[in-house]
């Protein structure tokens, strides 16, 4: 079996298939337009967010049996149409959930307690002491939306903390020791720190908007390492200025591009709203790297390898 690779990865993956009897051709640099034209000669597909693979191009694919995607949403494939093509889909937020994990923490920490703010300050001959007064967690109620690999790693974080952990999730049963599960008016009536950690889809997307955020009882802060697209910018700038939302730690972003590789594609598309998040003092931002370790990298490929054998034993 031949696998294309698109995106360079962890070298273990093209080590370990090789070992398992798969013929590896990688192709970086092609446009998509390429690809389709000879992407029938492959029967597996490795990618991270390259591009789309949507009904045209699995079209195209004739021969291939599987994908993986070295990663942990599958938004730029179309699940359905793959899958009713055959085609065996396998993803990686096992590899990546520690790293959005400790990222979340890290981001929610360094906003209680002002150290970006702080830190540019004093690298500029400012010692405000007073100014830079931290609040701290413990004693908290911190909500997770989205209790699956991502959410359940970030609660398995905050235990030493005493803080109490809600979460809510569309399926039921999600629960465990580390986040109790509730009703979304229970969490909206209780929690003092969001973190986002869902996946991009219909019901998500733009998720988080005015409605949605004035609900809650308490003004809160936000960490999102889920996805730009569930966050209505606009709704979330003008909560911040308000102080309805007191604080965001932000890895993703509304206008990131499908691939995750360029923010914009031109300098005309800085909106009013995202210059006021680079400006804010209590905004942390980071260009979607919060699954993105040297630890994670090869995780990402270890999974994706482990996932391909168990289905594929001999080729």
């Amino acid at each position: 079996m031949k696998v294309l690779h698109l995106d360079k990865n962890h070298p273990l993956i093209l080590e370990q298939l090789q070992e398992l009897g798969f013929a590896n051709d990688e192709d970086y640099t092609s446009s998509k337009e390429e690809i389709l034209a000879k992407i029938n000669n492959y029967e597996g597909l490795i990618i991270r967010s390259r591009f789309k693979l949507d009904v045209a191009f699995l079209s195209a694919a004739k021969n291939l049996k599987f994908i993986g995607r070295l990663g942990a949403g599958l938004e730029n494939i179309d699940v359905d149409f793959a899958l009713a093509q055959g085609i065996k889909l396998f993803s990686a937020p096992e590899g990546n959930r520690n790293a959005v994990g400790e990222h979340a923490l890290g981001m929610l920490l360094s906003l209680f307690n002002k150290l970006n703010k702080a830190d540019q300050e004093v690298r500029n001959g400012q010692w405000l002491r007073e100014e830079n007064r931290g609040v701290e967690l413990e004693g908290k109620t911190v909500g997770i939306i989205g209790y699956g690999n991502m959410g359940k790693s970030f609660a398995k974080k905050l235990q030493g903390f005493e803080v109490e952990v809600l979460c809510y999730d569309i399926k039921e049963n999600v629960g465990d020791q580390f986040a109790k599960q509730v009703s979304l008016e229970k969490f909206q009536q209780k929690v003092e720190v969001v973190s986002l950690h869902t996946p991009l889809t219909a019901l998500t997307k733009n998720m988080i908007d005015a409605n949605f955020i004035t609900a809650f009882q308490h003004n809160f802060w936000f960490i999102n390492t889920g996805r730009g697209q569930s966050v209505v910018t606009l709704d979330l700038v003008n909560a911040l200025k308000t102080g309805k939302v007191l604080g965001a730690g932000l890895d993703v972003l509304e206008y990131e591009k499908t691939s995750f590789e360029n923010l914009f594609t031109s300098a005309t598309q800085m909106s009013a709203a995202f210059q006021y998040l680079i400006e804010a003092e209590n905004v942390l931002l980071s260009p979607h790297v919060a699954g993105w370790t040297v630890e994670s990298k090869r995780k990402l490929a270890q999974v994706i390898v482990d996932k391909i054998k168990a289905e594929f034993k001999s080729v």
